[in-house]
């Protein structure tokens, strides 16, 4: 671990930049991490999409907001972003418990 202290200032530095860049402010929350979200999809960083779907989950993020977002992501990544995008959704999923909204309705279909 002594090389990970010869680092030490600039994970601090990292940590005071990450609470500036979260604190609130016009943005909410919520907005940051759908915003965050999308770009861990863009920049395909694995650890990213799971710290910002937690995130996500922990603002009350809907997995409608959640698709929205990715869909823009996607959108703008190309290829990529169809397999982050999927990786990011399902995090998210992991992370946030289902409510009303986010419960899938159930089958009217008629089966044959």
């Amino acid at each position: 671990m002594r090389s990970v202290a010869r680092y030490r200032g600039v994970y601090e530095g990292y940590g005071q930049l990450h609470a500036a860049a979260f604190a609130p402010g016009a943005l909410d929350a919520k907005t940051k991490e759908l915003i965050a979200l999308a770009i861990a999809v863009s920049t395909q960083c694995d650890g990213c999409i799971a710290s910002h779907a937690r995130g996500a989950a922990r603002q009350g993020t809907t997995s409608a907001e959640v698709a929205e977002a990715l869909g823009v992501a996607i959108a703008l990544g190309g290829g990529p972003g169809t397999v982050y995008g999927a990786r990011a959704f399902a995090a998210f999923q992991e992370f946030s418990e289902p409510t009303g909204a986010d419960r899938p309705a159930p089958s009217t279909a008629v089966q044959g």
